[in-house]
């Protein structure tokens, strides 16, 4: 069984690096085009594998070349797939992303496809008990709801990237252990003017056992119900920003089951999300485990 498992939106994505964004109704002449997996929990789960964690992606794919990639791509990266469904006659979640050289920027437009909903059956309920961390990511809403009660049954610390303001998200968020909202998302459901009051508004909403704020090129905040706490964004000479977010997310779970201290997890994820964005493809540029260590000690911090 995997440490860590995941539920939610699964994506192929088309990079298309730019050297600048272009005006509307013109042509530009890209420098690259990828294709590459992608989706917050998908991609997270595979940092948490790259980072030496077991990790299972619990979901729906189509049963035809794009799914087959997906699926394929899961493995690459040692991610189980015995708990993904391959379902014929159904569009993938595809998205094209444009990354915009000159600011270190992206642009995002997709397509959500028409895949059925995630069901639960006996191997994935199986998986989400014997797991130590649950990664949701607000997609799959019903079954990450299910997936969550499960989880808090059975000692499974549910993880919630919190990224979009989905519909029935006060549901995921009241059964969340570790609350990990984008700035965006902290303020825009709580209404507060800061990320720090934000912070402790969801967490005197939601009670979580602690909320972790990402503010970007900003770094983070950490608060554990009695202190706010910030920490940094590492160095790094950004290719691609793409996935940063979802990759932090997952070296999040990963120091969560290597037993560190909600700081020396935002220390680490933050440091493995800027050796990523160094990189173009969030899933390939994600580090080893070993090169984030000392890529930390050379920073001048100590897990």
């Amino acid at each position: 069984m995997s440490k860590v498992v995941g539920i939610g939106a699964c994506v192929l994505d088309t990079l298309i690096t730019l050297p600048n964004f272009p005006p509307e109704d013109t042509k530009l002449r890209a420098t690259s085009s990828k294709l590459v997996g992608g989706g917050p929990a998908a991609t997270g789960i595979v940092a948490v594998s790259k980072l030496g964690i077991s990790a299972e992606f619990l979901g729906v794919l189509s049963d035809d070349s794009n799914g087959a990639y997906l699926k394929g791509d899961f493995e690459k990266y040692g991610v189980g797939t015995d708990n993904i469904d391959m379902i014929p006659g159904y569009r993938a979640f595809t998205s094209c992303i444009w990354l915009n050289s000159a600011e270190g920027t992206r642009t995002c437009v997709f397509d959500k496809g028409d895949l059925p909903a995630l069901q639960l059956d006996d191997a994935k309920i199986e998986a989400i008990k014997n797991a130590e961390v649950l990664m949701v990511d607000g997609n799959e809403m019903s079954a990450a709801v299910e997936a969550a009660k499960i989880a808090r049954a059975n000692g499974t610390k549910v993880l919630y990237d919190c990224g979009g303001l989905y519909e029935g998200v006060d549901k995921l968020l009241a059964l969340t252990d570790i609350m990990i909202p984008s700035e965006e998302f902290a303020m825009g459901h709580t209404g507060e003017k800061s990320a720090a009051s934000a912070a402790k508004k969801l967490y005197e909403l939601y009670h979580p056992q602690y909320v972790v704020v990402t503010r970007g090129k900003l770094g983070g905040l950490l608060f554990d119900g009695d202190t706010v706490t910030e920490y940094p964004i590492y160095p790094a000479e950004v290719v691609d920003s793409n996935g940063s977010g979802d990759v932090f997310h997952g070296a999040f779970a990963s120091a969560v089951v290597r037993g560190y201290t909600p700081i020396q997890c935002c220390h680490f994820s933050s440091c493995v999300s800027a050796l990523k964005c160094m990189g173009v493809g969030a899933r390939e540029s994600v580090p080893s485990f070993d090169a984030t260590i000392d890529y930390l000690r050379r920073n001048g911090y100590e897990l």
